[in-house]
């Protein structure tokens, strides 16, 4: 112990070391705080790209269908109003045929012939155009870098756009045949519609990417998706499939096809009415009378889009490295 300081040098080399440890601990913190602000602003700066590279893909992808839109009716007069006069006069068609000439079994056949088919040409035509979408710009892939996806997406977006006009014109001419489609069915149509635009959007990215490497793709596309509409309830109603394949326990294995279930729960959405006929000569004509049954086929049906469209990505995101080779 020295004198006048009541303290040991032990004591004295103790306390030192006791300062510098607290002062090495301070360090540690400052450096800590240091690293977990450096980290925040990181993250938050990956997050502003990432919604600045979104934004971007968005813009890209609406003036893409804006282009094409501008592109199918330049010099035209009526511009999109012929979008309408394609489903009018397949209706008016429709209705001379199948109600005027050879009546069916079916009340307002063109309505639920309408039903189910505009949800499926927006199908069949946004993939039969995003089958060629790279292959057709190959001059800006090859010029241009930006994301690809884009091109297949923006034949949905047409497709879409079309639909929804079309869509419109046939709940507008329901009202003028006074045909009662309101009723909570109707909000089928939301899920039935999310579906779709899922499936499309699956197989567009597919058969696109396929496309560029085997170009023999669009025409078993082509082949395929005409196979495939006699496969859904569209020209026939869906009781004529459970009478057949009900009684042998099959029916279940009709609804696997994804769309059949879209095709369906649009036309329960605005056909309304299951049933036709009265007493004994009552004859189901949509696939199910309740809400439930279409319900569980589209979570199948979701799923199922799901899968493919995970599958559409892996193999875009593969292949599209070499677009610029294979053009």
């Amino acid at each position: 112990m020295h004198p006048g300081t009541g303290v040991s040098p032990a004591e004295r080399q103790h306390g030192g070391d006791g300062s510098a440890a607290g002062a090495t601990d301070g360090s540690s913190g400052v450096d800590g705080t240091l690293r977990t602000q450096s980290a925040a602003a990181r993250d938050a700066a990956l997050k502003r790209r990432a919604r600045a590279q979104t934004r971007v893909r968005w813009e890209l992808l609406v003036n893409l269908v804006r282009k094409d839109l501008k592109v199918k009716y330049k010099g035209s007069t009526l511009g999109f109003a012929w979008s309408l006069a394609n489903p009018l006069l397949l209706l008016v068609v429709y209705y001379v045929v199948f109600q005027v000439i050879l009546p069916g079994n079916i009340p307002k056949f063109a309505i639920y012939l309408m039903s189910g088919l505009l949800i499926w040409n927006a199908f069949s035509s946004s993939v039969m155009s995003a089958c060629g979408a790279v292959l057709f710009n190959g001059s800006l892939v090859k010029k241009v870098r930006f994301p690809l996806p884009v091109l297949p997406l923006s034949s949905v977006g047409f497709a879409a756009v079309h639909f929804v006009l079309q869509l419109f014109v046939l709940l507008v001419v329901a009202l003028g045949l006074r045909y009662d489609f309101f009723g909570p069915q109707l909000l089928l149509a939301i899920p039935a519609i999310a579906v779709g635009l899922l499936l499309s959007v699956a197989l567009s990215l597919l058969v696109s990417a396929l496309n560029v490497r085997y170009r023999d793709v669009q025409h078993l596309v082509e082949i395929g998706l005409l196979a495939w509409f006699w496969a859904n309830p569209i020209v026939y109603s869906a009781g004529l499939i459970k009478g057949h394949l009900g009684p042998h326990g099959l029916y279940w294995l009709y609804w696997l096809n994804p769309m059949a279930t879209v095709c369906a729960t649009m036309q329960r959405a605005i056909y309304k009415h299951a049933y036709v006929g009265t007493g004994a000569s009552r004859q189901l004509v949509l696939a199910d009378p309740g809400y439930a049954f279409y319900l569980r086929n589209l979570a199948i049906s979701a799923g199922i889009g799901l899968v493919l469209l995970w599958i559409g990505r892996t193999v875009f995101r593969r292949l599209q490295a070499d677009f610029a080779e294979e053009l």
